[in-house]
């Protein structure tokens, strides 16, 4: 297992987070939940997107336009993988505790 350096980022890793817990979320709703600008979202969704971890879908709910967000399998892989790197991080520093 390794970290993967796109996630290295706190701001990438909390939208991926976010994102591994729903099928479809709104743009609007990342950007609350992860406290982020629109134009902070929107530059850290493109470089996930151009990365093919996320899938970006606009479109309009009535004459209002929305833009959601999805998860993809090679994003999801990428979380569960890098996740497990810093689980196995804990993991080794609990071993190597030092004895009361």
């Amino acid at each position: 297992m390794e970290f993967d350096p796109l996630l290295a980022d706190p701001t990438r890793l909390k939208i991926l987070a976010l994102l591994a817990s729903c099928d479809w979320a709104e743009f609007s709703f990342v950007r609350d939940t992860a406290g982020l600008s629109k134009s902070a979202l929107s530059k850290q969704v493109a470089k996930l997107e151009t990365h093919e971890y996320v899938e970006v879908h606009k479109g309009y709910v009535g004459k209002f336009p929305r833009t959601s967000l999805r998860l993809t399998g090679t994003g999801r892989a990428a979380i569960e993988n890098h996740l497990a790197a810093l689980q196995q991080i804990v993991d080794q520093s609990r071993r190597h505790e030092a004895p009361e």
